[in-house]
């Protein structure tokens, strides 16, 4: 009927005799006159109304993922629909007269964005639980009624943590938006705006199930930090931050903040991750409409070109593109009565996944966007040829193309040889529907390539261009610019009080106290959390506005105006904190220096950053100050380790910053008890120099043990204790053993023995007994602050992290985790067998996070950062050097730090230094580092040893292995580590990774061998090692230091002897590979 209806009208007749419906793409001349606008936007009003429109649910406003679902809406097929219909509303805008479409169009697409923030207002209680903990049971929903807006699937039947979706709504409200449509009534519905925000901005640490709603590929209910969900959370920050809710006539309580370092990390990790999808899935599909159309968020041209290439060159095919290899969705061999796979079950769906014409339309987008009119006129003569009619004569795109069952094995075989058959769904068949994804995005795209849209239309907030390149935003509040080529950072000099002011001068050195800056105000950040605290908050909707999280380095870099005050933040690095890292005046140094490079590498705002040092006076007593000094000498010149760099007066700095204007808390009603940084005051200016500043003096104590007092009744240790006057480890020690046997409220001397360990920290601090410091905070529970994102870090750079004591259990850190989980896991699993270990470690996690993100060569070959091993080469590399005389715990933090740097790049100096083999090895093996292609190597054994390998009684089977697993997977690689991290001897461990390598070069060289029995490794070293004690007349013995200490030229030689001997003694069989195992085709693992 409502076929009959449409044909009605001219226009949509003449597209049944015209040649769109003969799926022409050039059928029309390019636009040359209104009337030929008007003609060609009708016949598209015509095909949204019956292919979109029709399907849009009248209550809610939501679209099915199929066209004659009736029951189930998809937010996800709705945000595109919305698009579509929003893009042909911009299109008609160039109408005078359009006889009333273009507001009934934009009126659609508002309900339709309506529609899904009202579903998801109803579940408001789950985002404020979402922003404390990210996990799926506190996820908003992905799939509504179609007509009630309500809850369809509970989490267990469906996964809808999808960051995604979310972002997407975010971007594409600001376009809408922007583009002039009222989308946004109330500050109920602002306020929650803003918490979606919150919702996606940890999208860098949260692990979803991604576009595909599996998460991994192995479709085992797993969720994975992807790349596409990361890139799609950054542009919504970017889109949306300083965007007024309301339009060109918005309130300043309408404007959306987003927090420059939440963004930041997502970038970072965002461009870390690529081009890879996750860490089962090498490339992936949805990393087109992320690095293109609709999100844009990348505009890196290597990293777009990589990312695009590789999933051209591995997922495209004949009929479409592949979401990723061994996708088994709407395939014949799937089996539809289970939800998840069994183990292995990905291995059947090799080379027959089904293909998708929707990244089709997706590169006719992206090659508009770019410019690049041969791509679009490629896969326009590619889609072309799979295109299909409904009963109107309406082109219609199958969903997908599959391999029929008959023809399985022949496709496994040959790849691309078989006929595809296109799905039941989006083929014309009456009955059956359309992929509504398919048809929004053709329109979307034919709008673009008849050129009745413009890119600017389409995208008006200009997310296709490099920030740069934008229109500049005019306004109060901060926006994505870009960063200028010779960015200056300007620096501004605190000093605590006018007795240090005065000091400082006399070299120089100009500072401003707290007074002298007045009316501005100096904060700490915390001061700055709590204002943004109120941000987002609502009662009526239970929303408690931003969740306590710390401001970092580019948040404290603006200066803002908040109720009538002007202020500017201190970083975190100067802030007094409970963890002794604080005071390590060389760490601060380093850590001044690592900032100021960071907030220039990183700035991405109109106006520059501006960053306030902190001069404190128990500074000025270290007997370090006088490296401040020279620092602050070098940032007076203008320059820091190559960033300019503008030291001033605030008030003169002021014009040229960056302004955050917090209008929202004009409306905020609490009373906020906020308190600015104190200036100190003395009667007495004094100090001229620093010759004149009593300096912190040198401690040192004889080290002792009281293990002999564990298990001894409590009237013995307070003996000793009271006996023990001095020693500031000696004390920590014997009260440690008091708070494991009475507890920390127990008395001594009437102060409870958790006082007497505080006391202690805090002498020691101040005396920088570092092992005494380290003692009582482990003792104290301490934890590094805002440790958390850098675990996240080193987990998203493709590697693992392990805290445990060597020869115990070890915990891994594979997702990542809140500052109480973490705290949880050192003080359980490190602590109980080294007291001062457990905060050891965490600097070691902190300087790891740090210089991974900066220095990641440093950790190429090492996919797990085993904390405890990587302490352990440290103590190595202090044992093999004389100069080193104190343990390891005695060396204050930043030494620590440069120790770790050391150890981490040996192969840079250990020729130079002369560094023996067996050094080299231990140091490298408790470093767990392996050559480069290495896994890849041992997925070529694998592949050719039907009964596994086998080392320290650990095995790595043939199958499920090969099924289950690709050679390019992450997982496979930890799995080959997973069997490595038995051995218990670094150097042996280095010796197994230098014998799977020669294994894989003596198969690569011989194909027709396989071994037929299990490759016991242990066994082929013992015969290198008796092959060796037999050619240099040595009596054969457990002790294998000698072999260990062999050149590897030589012990190359031997281990291959070994191989050929095991293969002479019958451990082959001479038979080719099957076609199955044969899996050379996929990329090799860059894990290394």
């Amino acid at each position: 009927m409502a076929c009959q209806e449409d044909r009605s009208n001219n226009a949509r007749t003449r597209l049944r005799q015209g040649s769109i419906a003969d799926l022409e793409f050039d059928c029309f001349p390019k636009t040359s006159s209104y009337e030929d606008t008007v003609r060609q936007l009708d016949i598209y009003y015509g095909i949204v109304k019956r292919q979109i429109l029709r399907f849009q649910s009248p209550i809610t406003g939501l679209f099915p993922v199929i066209s004659l679902e009736t029951k189930i809406g998809s937010v996800r097929d709705s945000i595109y629909c919305a698009t579509a219909i929003w893009s042909l509303y911009q299109a008609y805008r160039r109408i005078d007269d359009d006889r009333g479409k273009s507001h009934e169009l934009g009126q659609s697409a508002v309900k339709c964005m309506r529609g899904i923030l009202e579903c998801w207002v109803r579940q408001a209680a789950q985002v404020e639980s979402f922003k404390m903990q990210q996990c799926d049971r506190h996820a908003l929903h992905c799939k509504f009624h179609l007509i009630t807006g309500d809850e369809v699937f509970t989490h267990d039947e469906y996964h809808h943590l999808q960051i995604d979706v979310v972002s997407l709504y975010l971007l594409m409200l600001v376009q809408m938006i922007t583009s002039g449509l009222q989308i946004i009534y109330t500050q109920d519905e602002v306020a929650f705006v803003q918490n979606l925000v919150y919702y996606v901005e940890r999208a860098y640490r949260t692990p979803d199930y991604g576009h595909w709603e599996r998460g991994s590929k192995h479709n085992d209910g797993t969720p994975e930090i992807h790349a596409s969900s990361i890139g799609m959370a950054k542009a919504a920050l970017e889109a949306i931050n300083g965007c007024n809710l309301f339009g060109d006539k918005g309130a300043s309580w309408s404007v959306i903040y987003v927090d420059i370092d939440a963004h930041n990390r997502n970038r970072s990790i965002f461009e870390t991750l690529l081009p890879r999808e996750s860490s089962s899935k090498g490339v992936d599909a949805a990393l087109l409409p992320t690095i293109s159309f609709p999100a844009f968020a990348t505009h890196d041209e290597v990293l777009y070109c990589d990312t695009k290439s590789n999933v051209m060159r591995r997922l495209r095919g004949q009929y479409g593109f592949k979401r990723f290899g061994r996708d088994g969705y709407k395939c014949v061999l799937e089996d539809t009565n289970r939800q998840f796979y069994r183990n292995g079950e990905i291995k059947a769906f090799e080379n027959v996944e089904c293909e998708w014409p929707l990244f089709y339309i997706f590169m006719i987008i992206d090659g508009v966007f770019k410019t690049m009119p041969e791509q679009v006129v490629e896969f326009q003569n590619l889609l072309k040829t799979r295109i299909k009619h409904d009963e109107c004569g309406d082109p219609v795109i199958p969903m997908y193309f599959y391999v029929p069952v008959e023809c399985v094995e022949a496709e496994r075989r040959e790849p691309g040889t078989q006929e595809r058959y296109p799905s039941e769904v989006g083929s014309g068949t009456t009955g059956v529907g359309t992929f509504l994804w398919n048809q929004a995005l053709f329109i979307i795209a034919q709008l673009l390539t008849d050129e009745l849209l413009h890119v600017n239309e389409l995208d008006p907030i200009r997310r296709y261009l490099p920030s740069y390149n934008r229109p500049r935003r005019a306004g109060r509040y901060s926006a994505f610019q870009g960063t200028a080529t010779d960015l200056v950072v300007q620096t501004v000099l605190i000093a605590e009080s006018m007795r240090l002011q005065a000091m400082m001068a006399t070299y120089g050195i100009q500072t401003q106290t707290p007074h002298e800056v007045e009316p501005v105000q100096i904060w700490s950040s915390k001061q700055m959390v709590t204002v943004f605290e109120q941000l987002g908050v609502n009662n009526k909707l239970g929303l408690k506005g931003r969740p306590v999280r710390p401001i970092g380095a580019l948040g404290t870099s603006k200066v803002y105006r908040v109720c009538g005050l002007t202020v500017l933040c201190y970083p975190l690095i100067f802030e007094v904190s409970e963890f002794y890292l604080y005071r390590d005046m060389a760490l601060l140094i380093d850590d001044i220096k690592t900032e100021l490079q960071f907030v220039g590498r990183y700035w991405r705002l109109s106006g520059r950053p501006t960053m306030c040092l902190l001069i404190r006076e128990e500074h000025m007593r270290d007997p370090q100050f006088k490296e401040m000094l020279d620092l602050l000498a070098m940032l007076k010149k203008g320059y820091c380790d190559g960033l300019k760099v503008r030291v001033g007066r605030l008030q003169n700095l002021i014009s040229s910053s960056c302004i955050e204007h917090l209008d929202f808390m004009n409306t905020v009603d609490v009373d906020l008890d906020l308190v600015q940084f104190r200036q100190l005051e003395h009667e007495y200016i004094g100090y001229q120099s620093l010759t004149d500043v009593p300096k912190t003096l040198t401690y040192s104590e004889e080290m002792k043990d009281f293990s002999h007092l564990v298990g001894k009744p409590t009237y013995e240790i307070i003996e000793v204790l009271r006996a023990t006057t001095e020693g500031l480890h000696a004390r920590s020690q014997l009260f440690g053993l008091l708070l494991k046997k009475e507890g920390p409220n127990y008395e001594f001397n009437d102060v409870t023995v958790r006082d007497h360990l505080q006391n202690l920290y805090t002498t020691a601090g101040s005396l920088r007994s570092w092992a005494a410091v380290r003692y009582c905070s482990s003792l104290l529970h301490h934890t590094v602050d805002s440790i958390s994102p850098f675990i996240t870090t080193v987990l998203v750079s493709g590697k693992q992290l392990t805290v445990g004591v060597v020869g115990q259990q070890e915990t891994v850190f594979d997702k990542p985790m809140t500052p109480a989980e973490i705290r949880t896991v050192m003080y359980d699993t490190v602590q109980p067998y080294d007291v001062i270990g457990a905060v050891l470690q965490q600097e070691i996690v902190l300087y790891c996070g740090r210089l991974i993100a900066t220095r990641p060569d440093m950790f190429q070959g090492i996919l797990k950062i085993r904390v405890g091993w990587v302490l352990e080469a440290m103590k190595h590399y202090l044992r093999m050097n004389d100069k080193f005389s104190k343990p390891l715990e005695h060396h204050s933090p930043y030494e620590v730090r440069t120790l770790l740097y050391k150890v981490l790049s040996l192969r840079e100096w250990a020729t130079r230094e002369k560094l023996s083999t067996l050094e080299r090895r231990r140091i490298e093996g408790c470093l767990c580092r392996v050559p480069d292609e290495f896994y890849s190597k041992v997925w070529d054994v694998t592949v050719r040893t039907r009964r596994g390998v086998a080392v320290q009684e650990c095995s790595l089977p043939h199958l499920p292995t090969l099924a289950a697993m690709g050679r390019s997977e992450l997982n496979f690689a930890l799995l080959v580590e997973q069997m490595l991290n038995h051995i218990t001897r670094p150097e042996y461990r280095q010796i197994i990774v230098e014998l799977l390598c020669i294994v894989s070069t003596i198969l690569q060289r011989n194909p027709e061998l396989t071994f037929q029995n299990q490759l016991h490794l242990d066994h082929l070293v013992q015969e290198a090692f008796h092959l060796f004690c037999k050619d240099n007349n040595l009596e054969k013995c457990d002790d294998m230091t000698a072999f260990y200490s062999q050149h590897y030229g030589i012990t190359t030689g031997y281990l291959a002897r070994a191989v050929v001997n095991n293969v002479l003694q019958g451990g082959h069989l001479a038979t080719p590979i099957s076609e199955e195992e044969d899996t050379n085709n996929e990329e090799t693992c860059r894990v290394s």
